[in-house]
């Protein structure tokens, strides 16, 4: 492992040595070149779509946008500019565009926050109210008038190999947006309230208008943003600038109650109907302008999307997003330590079992923001109910991020849980504490990172520490990015997700930690070519290694050539082949019968396509052929999609994995099948069916749910969710929930 680390350091000098600065766009110029002067109406705004307000006549014209995508540094044409202007008042900002552009407009559903929203037209407006370009706000609409709204962070990475990973979707506020659409143009009016962002008191903020044209594959902004990066990546923001510093709001709380009804039937087991009623509590308290408090008493989730099942060929467990109401805002601040494989918190730890069952929380507490312009923490406490065999859990987290040198980041965490049965109980808890630095270039392009953290629980004195290095560097065609880490057998991971910590040994049926070393690195080369159909091209090599430090063992080995090409007209095709080595450290079975430890190399190769998700029938197909440990594997999935705009959403998706063994180990087939249904009776009532068929879990599962949203983020929902067996068919379970949730602003 001192010979890995060594290696990585020599080659990150020499690099650094080597390597000339590049002349690459630097996104400090723009809070300079592109401002933005926002000032005060008196008039009061009707959000309808029509601009017939005198106050737009008068206000400024932001226009002449870029073109991030086919291409960069590009002026988009006369017949397809977006002309935005803005105001606000006590209460909101108020956003007007006009987005000239031929019909027909595509929009994927009416449903707020869809999944493939950016298919179709959008508008974004995007705030950076700290002007620190580390975290952010994003609105965005169709011209439906359907809403998208996500907290921003500055982790979103590059399109050329980048993860987006600074993209909190299930983040949600109050705001209102209309349109009205004409024969070559569409109007938006959007009001914004204050009281839905954090901000301090600064008389400039980052903002950047977005715009996507279906007709033309094209994603646009106001200022020229490189191609390799996501349009609100928070490093090339305009400036803001107001003609006064905005005011502190004077009432900031919501109270979101909401009462449930259930029943729950064990068909399997032959017991009688369980019938529930609860109530509970949430609520977003605004301490600050830029620093908010949740609470939540008896919290329910019951209305939150079902976990999409896959199939996992791995011997670890897959890692879930978060959706839970309770911890998504502000997230990032718990979240982003660590490597995606490794994560030193994971809030879906917290109230939720490995296989997704609940845990009833009984209470809990979020502060989260930004203590100064420059500092952001996280404070959390929850508690856990106990049960007859198991107790309940006290878990607290604090976390700090403190901004240096432009966009790098100083972060440091605490972690404690604590075991809970009419008081703490002494000899059952798990601490962590970490310190991590994260470097990044103005420009986005370079990024240097390093952490190192320790795990405390009872009788535990070694092997107990994380650490992990990153470096990234690239250019407009160029990126590197490599990562090592290394973990303790006894690093505890009662808060945090490490991928390959827990090894599952099938003959026991036991769990058993390891300590181990990883190394990630990957090199894309990305052409863009002056081409009217062929948007880039991309060429990978990734390399993934991971040692057992016990023996020095390497157990999970992974080299990777892949080559994708993008179509402009949004259709795709992508190659890659594999040599895989893996070494099981304890038996592991996909058939009747366990693989037996020892070495096991194959190669694999695959190749998937994406048809044009602008048509409403839409579909991709793709397939793997190799090897699996001793024995081969024949892969092949498949997805489709008929839309009827804008009301419905017809799918259907489809993996077959055919596993060949010798006649000891013995061969398997595992189905994964998922037809879905969604249909928009308007922008407030949804009803979405979601069927799952999946053999290597034994389950078919049917998940209906009819939502009212009677009033804005205040739901009626209807959830049906029935499990059966496939092996032997038969019902497992079923339940019916009946949930109303108000949101009350104080």
């Amino acid at each position: 492992m001192q010979k890995s680390i060594i290696t990585f350091v020599i080659r990150l000098v020499a690099y650094l040595v080597m390597v000339p600065i590049s002349g690459q766009l630097d996104g400090t110029s723009f809070r300079d070149d592109y401002r933005y002067h926002i000032n005060r109406t008196q008039e009061n705004i009707l959000v309808d779509g029509n601009l017939n307000e005198g106050v737009w006549q008068a206000a400024q014209r932001a226009t002449n946008f870029f073109y991030i995508n086919p291409f960069d540094n590009v002026q988009v044409e006369k017949g397809d500019q977006t002309v935005v202007m803005m105001t606000y008042d006590d209460r909101n900002i108020y956003v007007a565009a006009i987005c000239h552009g031929q019909q027909p407009y595509l929009v994927t559903s009416l449903k707020r926050d869809d999944g493939g929203f950016w298919d179709g037209e959008a508008f974004m407006v995007s705030f950076d109210p700290g002007n620190e370009r580390t975290n952010g706000y994003a609105f965005a609409t169709n011209q439906e008038g359907v809403q998208f709204d996500n907290e921003l962070s500055g982790n979103l990475g590059t399109r050329s190999g980048g993860n987006g990973g600074g993209f909190n979707t299930a983040w949600n506020n109050i705001w209102k947006s209309e349109t009205e659409v004409f024969d070559d143009y569409y109007t938006i009016e959007m009001a914004i309230p204050f009281n839905s962002l954090r901000y301090s008191d600064s008389p400039v903020w980052g903002v950047q208008f977005n715009r996507v044209i279906t007709r033309t594959n094209s994603f646009h902004a106001w200022t020229p943003v490189p191609q390799q990066f996501f349009g609100p990546d928070l490093g090339y923001n305009a400036s803001l600038v107001w003609d006064e510093i905005p005011q502190k709001s004077q009432s900031n709380i919501a109270v979101i109650p909401y009462t449930l009804t259930s029943g729950f039937k064990d068909v399997q087991n032959n017991e009688p109907l369980e019938t529930n009623f609860q109530t509970g509590l949430d609520a977003k308290v605004a301490l600050t302008s830029s620093l908010n408090l949740d609470l939540t008493i008896n919290p329910d989730f019951s209305q939150v999307d079902v976990d999409r099942q896959v199939t996992n060929l791995t011997t670890v467990n897959i890692r879930f997003p978060e959706q839970r109401i309770f911890f998504v805002e502000n997230n990032e601040v718990f979240s982003d330590f660590g490597i995606p494989p490794m994560r030193t918190f994971f809030s879906r730890k917290i109230g939720l079992t490995d296989d997704g069952a609940t845990i009833p929380i009984l209470y809990g507490a979020r502060l989260t923001g930004n203590l100064t312009k420059d500092t952001r923490i996280g404070l959390m406490n929850l508690q856990t109910k106990s049960n007859d065999l198991d107790p309940g859990n006290n878990y607290s987290t604090f976390s700090m991020t403190r901004r240096v040198f432009g966009r790098s980041l100083v972060k440091a965490f605490f972690h404690n849980r604590v075991g809970y049965r009419n008081g703490f109980i002494g000899d059952d808890y798990m601490r962590n504490m970490g310190l991590e630095f994260d470097y990044r270039s103005n420009d986005g392009y370079d990024r240097f990172a390093g952490s190192y953290s320790l795990s405390y629980s009872d009788g535990v004195t070694d092997e107990n520490a994380y650490y992990h290095l990153i470096a990234q560097f690239g250019t407009p065609n160029f990126r590197m990015y490599t990562n090592v880490a290394g973990i303790g057998r006894n690093y505890a991971d009662d808060m945090s997700f490490i991928q390959q910590l827990n090894q599952y040994d099938a003959v026991r049926d036991k769990v058993i930690s390891i300590g181990y070393d990883h190394l990630f690195s990957t090199m894309t080369y990305t052409l863009f070519p002056e081409n009217e159909k062929v948007n880039i091209h991309r060429f990978e090599i990734t390399n993934i290694g991971d040692w057992e430090r016990n023996d020095n063992r390497l157990f999970n080995y992974r080299l990777r050539l892949g080559y994708q090409m993008n179509m402009a007209n949004t259709s795709s095709i992508e190659i890659g082949f594999a040599r895989v080595y893996r070494y099981l450290l304890f038996p592991f079975t996909f058939t009747d019968n366990p693989l037996p430890v020892g070495g096991y190399w194959w190669n694999e190769f695959g190749i998937d396509y994406q048809s044009d998700v602008r048509k409403d029938f839409s579909y991709t197909i793709g397939g793997t052929i190799g090897g699996l440990y001793s024995g081969e594997r024949r892969q092949i999935t498949a997805s489709a999609n008929y839309r009827r705009q804008p009301w419905g959403n017809f799918g259907f998706a489809f993996e077959a994995n055919e596993l060949i063994f010798d006649r000891e180990i013995g061969n398997s087939t595992l189905l994964l099948i998922g037809p879905q249904m969604e249909i928009s009776f308007n922008r407030d009532l949804f009803w979405t069916t979601f069927l799952q068929y999946n053999t290597q879990r034994d389950n078919f599962n049917i998940n209906s749910r009819f939502q009212w949203r009677f009033k804005p983020l205040s739901d009626l929902f209807i959830v049906y969710t029935d499990n059966y067996t496939i092996d032997v068919w038969g019902p497992k379970n079923r339940t019916l929930v009946l949930k109303l949730n108000y949101w009350l602003n104080i």
